[in-house]
C-alpha cells in the first residue's frame, strides 16, 4: 500500500486490490453448485464485503499517504480491542477485569503514538491517523458479523463472495478517480501482490481462522503484524525505528494480550 497507494490513489488502488483478490477465487465462484449460496447470502456478504474489504482497505490506503507503513501496520494492532470492545456492545458479554485492563492499555498505547508521531499541528497526519484507526473498528466489527452470518457455511462463502461484492461495490469510484498518469512497473507489481498474497490468500486463511478459534481470537493475529510491518518498513521503505513506534507497540500488543485473554490464562493458571 504505501508503495502503490501514491501512485494509483486510495480508491484506485482498492479496486484492483479487491478485483485481483476476486478473480483468484472466480474459479470457485463460477462453479453451479455455489451459486445458490451466492444468491441466498448476497445481502450479508456486500455487508460483510463493506466492512471487512472496501471500507477498512480504503481508510488504510488513505492513511498510507502520510503515515509510514510501519507506523500503520503498528495501528493495525488495535483490531484485537475493537473486537472485544464490540463483543461487550453487541453479543453483551461481560468484559473481564484483565479484558477492560487490556482495553485501557492498548489505547494508552494509540495516544503514545498520537502525541509522539503525528503531533497536534499536523491536521493531515491526524486525519490519516484516525482514518488508520476506524479501519481496525471496521475489522473488529466485520470479525463478528462474519463468524455470526456464516457460522457453519464453507469457508469459500465469505472469503470469496465478499471479495466479488466488495470489489463491485469499489468499481464505480475506483475508475471515476483513475489516474491520468500509468504507474510504473513496480507499482503495478506491487498492487498484484497485495490482491493475490495480502488479500485473496491472506483473507482464506483468516476466514479458516475465524470457523475454527472464534473471531476475537482470530483477530489475535494482529500481534505479528507489526513486527513484519515495521521490519519492512525498515528494510525496503529506509522507514526510521523510533522509541515512540516501538514503546506505542509495546503497549498496545500488552492490552492486546490482555484482552485476548492470553496473560490473564498465563496468571490464573500460577
Amino acid at each position: 500500500m504505501r508503495v502503490a497507494a501514491p501512485a494509483f490513489g486510495p480508491l484506485p488502488l482498492v479496486m484492483l486490490r479487491l478485483t485481483g483478490a476476486a478473480l483468484f477465487f472466480m474459479p470457485w465462484l463460477l462453479q453451479a453448485r455455489n451459486r445458490p449460496l451466492l444468491r441466498a447470502h448476497a445481502g450479508r456478504l456486500a455487508v460483510l464485503g463493506l466492512l471487512n474489504s472496501a471500507l477498512p482497505f480504503s481508510l488504510l490506503a488513505f492513511a498510507s499517504l502520510r503515515l509510514e507503513a510501519g507506523f500503520t501496520s503498528v495501528l493495525g494492532a488495535t483490531v484485537p480491542l475493537f473486537a472485544t470492545a464490540v463483543d461487550a456492545l453487541w453479543w453483551r458479554h461481560a468484559l473481564t477485569l484483565p479484558r477492560i485492563l487490556g482495553i485501557v492499555l492498548g489505547f494508552c498505547g494509540v495516544l503514545v503514538l498520537a502525541f509522539g508521531h503525528v503531533g497536534l499541528h499536523s491536521m493531515g497526519s491526524a486525519v490519516a491517523f484516525g482514518a488508520a484507526l476506524l479501519a481496525s473498528l471496521c475489522y473488529g466489527i466485520a470479525a463478528h458479523y462474519g463468524k455470526h452470518h456464516f457460522n457453519g457455511q464453507p469457508v469459500m462463502l465469505p472469503a470469496a463472495g465478499s471479495m466479488l461484492a466488495s470489489a463491485l461495490l469499489i468499481w464505480p469510484l475506483g475508475l471515476w478517480l483513475w489516474p491520468a498518469q500509468q504507474p510504473p512497473l513496480h507499482v503495478w507489481l506491487a498492487a498484484g501482490v497485495l490482491a493475490v498474497v495480502c488479500t485473496a490468500s491472506a483473507y482464506l486463511l483468516y476466514y479458516r481462522l475465524i470457523a475454527r478459534i472464534g473471531a476475537t481470537s482470530a483477530t489475535t493475529v494482529t500481534f505479528i503484524v507489526p513486527v513484519f510491518g515495521v521490519l519492512w518498513g525498515i528494510l525496503f521503505l529506509h522507514e526510521q525505528l523510533t522509541a515512540v513506534i516501538v514503546g506505542g507497540m509495546l503497549v498496545i500488543l500488552l492490552g492486546v494480550a490482555f484482552t485476548s485473554g492470553y496473560l490473564g490464562k498465563r496468571a490464573g493458571q500460577r
